[in-house]
């Protein structure tokens, strides 16, 4: 979850790791760092806050050198200060480590090193892995690349590093294991990096570290991957498929109103090339493979995290109804730790945007061993989670850098959609026609979004000034869109930290209908018209009581919209797709609401945007 980025070659490090450092931020900012080395000894700079709090305390002469590395964090261990923040260095300030991911034995390993003579001056999980390093260093003559490699087996937990010794000035050492971490190739030039978002400007070649490999990098152009057994390992070089200003603001003010008004395209780039919508045709060239164990599975497990999971509960309503497969969702981080019932004729869905949640990956590789076929569908092409799956689809969203998911969750919806339309067309349990019918709705959706987004900023933005000082919300929905009452409310709370909640309408008569005052305001997604009867009973029930009612439904429902104190009116859809359109006006309203709470939408407090510690 934090950020890390590397840099060795002929230009100067410090610009390249700070660029980097600000384009890694929404994976963690409450602390950063910078290691240069300068020809002569290792400078260290850390700071508590952002990346700017960081390069105020820089002086200008200490920029200077070939060699550094940076760091971003979101703690785990020790609370975010100065001291706490990476790198970290052993005494004599001649190895820095920065590290993304957690230690789990690190109790033990720093008992051990203090025994032995180390000091620590933090309460980080990280700082063992430096004096583990000098430790190896002292009592073998080993290269530097070794010496890491002993100290990682000795180690238990997950973690992305980076190296670098003033006594190994030629080198730089990463590895990997549960954490994310890309090697970026230039000409006599290497980059390492949590995601390729640092990368982009400077190189289109890159390598994804796979599990427990290590590389070892030196300032002569060479390079070598080993595995911590130290077998020489061939690497695969991928090209780059970002570009720069995908992951630049473009005009807009924060990353997550940009993305919010990108996804007409995200939708777009989900859907295009995999369907013939006038003919109903779909093309999932990934699913082909393995067409006669999808067709004859009894049961489709989903697991997922955070927004993912939404979707994923969305995906169960489409695949059940559509293609009349059993269903069950699962939360990931749950999922791993009980002792679930897995037969090998079982499907396993694993949704993720980065790729690389931990609890995701750690989900998948239980599933494996039961013998499940392996779905995956992610953002991020060539991360961990699609590697690790035997098939699946890429959602096609583009870089998505606010922390709180917008276009990626639509993306995931659309993919969904055409999967369980697949199964539908191959199981024959959806006519040609009511496929055709869906199909070409969708591949309007981009433009019938486009449209309205204007109108929908403007009145989502008024509609915010009337509850920004609310204490609580209510999200209600039914049908395809209790899910996406439960996506409401997580946007709301993940970005402007207003105590929200998401339940089926139906549900409020078993609880939640005691909170209801004229303080509480209650946002109804009401645009699934097959429930509109019962949806128009819950928001009487609310209106008895004196709530204010906030509904998103299709335009010209005036009887939804009487029963309304704000009626936001979206075009008719497929039952199915509402969902995706439904995202957009709640994504709308959390945005503006923090801002005016004065929140960082891109960065809310606590969070970082990848999961990849549990």
């Amino acid at each position: 979850m934090c950020g890390i980025v590397g840099y060795m070659g002929f230009r100067q490090a410090y610009p390249i790791v700070i660029k980097g450092l600000r384009r890694l931020e929404y994976r963690g900012y409450d602390s950063a760092g910078i290691a240069i080395y300068d020809n002569q000894a290792l400078k260290i700079y850390k700071n508590k806050g952002k990346v700017d709090d960081l390069e105020a305390i820089i002086p200008d002469e200490f920029r200077l050198g070939h060699l550094a590395i940076g760091h971003t964090r979101w703690a785990t261990h020790g609370e975010p200060n100065q001291v706490n923040a990476h790198p970290h260095a052993n005494a004599e300030a001649t190895i820095s480590v920065i590290h993304n991911g957690i230690i789990e034995n690190y109790q033990t390993l720093k008992s051990e090193l203090i025994n032995r003579g180390y000091a620590f001056k933090s309460e980080t999980d990280t700082e063992v892995l430096v004096h583990l390093i000098e430790d190896v260093l002292k009592n073998q003559q080993c290269s530097l690349k070794e010496a890491v490699r002993l100290a990682l087996n000795e180690v238990t937990g997950a973690y992305a590093i980076c190296v670098i010794s003033s006594l190994h000035p030629g080198e730089m050492i990463g590895a990997r294991k549960g954490s994310p971490l890309l090697l970026g190739l230039g000409e006599n030039e290497f980059f390492l990096a949590s995601d390729a978002s640092p990368l982009v400007e400077y190189t289109k070649k890159i390598i994804y570290l796979n599990e427990f490999e290590i590389v070892e990098l030196k300032s002569n152009g060479d390079f070598q991957i080993f595995s911590l057994e130290n077998d020489i390992i061939s690497p695969y070089i991928q090209e780059l498929s970002i570009k720069l200003e995908m992951i630049e603001k473009g005009g807009f003010d924060f990353f997550m109103h940009k993305e919010i008004y990108e996804q007409p395209k995200s939708i777009l780039d989900s859907v295009r090339g995999r369907i013939d919508a006038n003919l109903g045709i779909i093309k999932l060239a990934g699913l082909e493979e393995y067409r006669n164990k999808l067709l004859n599975s009894k049961r489709i497990i989903i697991m997922a995290c955070g927004t993912s999971w939404h979707a994923a509960l969305i995906a169960e309503y489409l695949i059940e109804d559509l293609a009349r497969i059993n269903v069950e969702v699962e939360y990931a981080s749950e999922f791993r730790y009980r002792n679930p019932v897995l037969y090998p004729e079982d499907v396993i869905i694993a949704i993720s945007q980065s790729g690389e949640t931990a609890d995701t990956l750690a989900a998948i590789d239980m599933a494996k061993q039961k013998g499940c076929l392996i779905l995956g569908v992610c953002n991020v092409v060539g991360s961990s989670i699609p590697r690790a799956s035997d098939a699946g689809c890429y959602t096609h969203a583009g870089p998505e850098i606010g922390v709180a998911s917008t276009k990626a969750f639509t993306a995931q919806l659309s993919v969904l959609t055409l999967m369980a339309l697949w199964l539908a067309d191959q199981k024959g349990t959806l006519t040609k026609q009511k496929i055709t019918e869906i199909l070409v709705q969708l591949e309007g959706l981009p433009d019938k979004i486009q449209e309205i987004l204007p109108d929908l900023d403007l009145q989502t933005q008024e509609i915010a000034k009337d509850f920004y000082e609310s204490k609580n919300f209510l999200f209600l929905g039914r049908g395809y869109n209790f899910p996406s009452a439960l996506e409401g409310a997580l946007k709301l709370k993940e970005i402007s930290y207003i105590h929200a909640e998401g339940y089926p309408a139906a549900e409020m008569k078993h609880g939640p209908i005691a909170l209801i005052d004229e303080q509480m305001p209650v946002v109804f997604v009401a645009n699934n018209m097959s429930l509109k009867d019962k949806l128009v009973s819950n928001m009487q029930e609310v209106a008895a009581r004196k709530g204010k009612i906030i509904s998103i439904s299709i335009e010209n429902e005036t009887e939804i919209k009487n029963l309304s104190t704000h009626f936001i009116a979206l075009p008719e859809i497929h039952e199915v797709l509402t969902p995706i359109l439904s995202a957009i006006p709640m994504q709308l309203l959390a945005y503006h609401i923090a801002l005016l709470r004065g929140c960082n939408v891109d960065q809310p407090r606590n969070l970082a945007k990848s999961v990849t510690v549990e």
